[in-house]
């Protein structure tokens, strides 16, 4: 995993009525995982709502702490406000899932956008960026999974372009999850939130 090439990028992208969103990686100097933890507990109340026990739903700091470093932590920020966050994954052998053990295949986990942030597009935006963090390592494909019955996240992953490859349950989850999958592009990613990767880029101005 080359930690040196994430914790460089830096890209931005501006929500209308929002303000300037910057994605970058997980800094525990400045960063918390206590607000992480309360954002995705925001983000996944519905579907613990309509009785889903995700482990988004309710779990601890400590496990949201670990689920962040079995990978590459990404955040969105307005701000100093975490709005979004994401772990990006190298293909885990120990997995009980076996399509996230094939060598060539990255995995997408604790995807979550905070409630007054959601259906602007930022949650697109990050999937773009998962696929040129997967292309740019030689992964052929990004895969991750959600609720079978959540059906308006699997309808919003399949208009993404993912497809489902899997149906499986994942211990202890009480419900089925489908595992969905996509080949990754590199250019999506700078199409969608800046012109290229480095250190400072150039802002692509668009709205969500």
């Amino acid at each position: 995993m080359d930690q040196r090439r994430v914790a460089s990028v830096r890209v931005e992208h501006v929500c209308h009525g929002f303000g300037r969103i910057q994605l970058r990686r997980f800094d525990i100097k400045r960063d918390s995982y206590v607000s992480m933890t309360a954002l995705l507990h925001r983000a996944f109340a519905s579907l613990g709502n309509a009785g889903l026990n995700c482990e988004c739903v309710s779990q601890t700091i400590a496990t949201t702490r670990r689920r962040a470093a079995a990978g590459d932590c990404l955040v969105a920020v307005c701000g100093t406000k975490i709005v979004g966050t994401m772990t990006l994954c190298a293909p885990e052998p120990n997995s009980p899932c076996e399509w996230y053990r094939h060598h060539d295949v990255a995995s997408l986990h604790q995807l979550g956008i905070d409630l007054e942030w959601q259906r602007r597009g930022i949650g697109t935006l990050m999937l773009a960026f998962a696929d040129h963090w997967a292309a740019t390592r030689g992964y052929a494909q990004l895969a991750l999974e959600t609720p079978q019955q959540a059906s308006h996240l699997v309808a919003f992953y399949r208009s993404q372009g993912f497809r489902i490859i899997d149906t499986m349950r994942f211990e202890p989850r009480s419900y089925d999850s489908v595992v969905l999958t996509r080949a990754p592009v590199a250019e999506r990613t700078l199409a969608n939130w800046t012109t290229r990767l480095e250190p400072r880029p150039t802002l692509l101005r668009r709205e969500a």
